[in-house]
């Protein structure tokens, strides 16, 4: 199973959140409202976000989901 790692920059208020390993070569669009996708450069694959101005309790988690689990093969 994937480990999630968070890191938080209360300096600069960056949170970052990786479910899959950071890449050397990475790409980053900007989804909105200081919500940054992070993606493999090579494949397009997400592979983290970045959220900025973040603060404990910020309100743009209310609408997060997380669902574990594997995919079932596409027939």
């Amino acid at each position: 199973m994937a480990q999630i790692q968070v890191f938080y920059e209360p300096e600069t208020e960056l949170l970052t959140v990786f479910w899959q390993s950071p890449r050397k070569e990475q790409i980053s669009t900007e989804l909105g409202d200081g919500v940054i996708l992070i993606k493999d450069s090579t494949t397009g694959e997400p592979i983290g976000i970045e959220i900025l101005s973040y603060h404990p309790g910020d309100s743009r988690f209310d609408a997060v989901s997380v669902e574990l689990g594997q995919l079932s093969p596409v027939q």
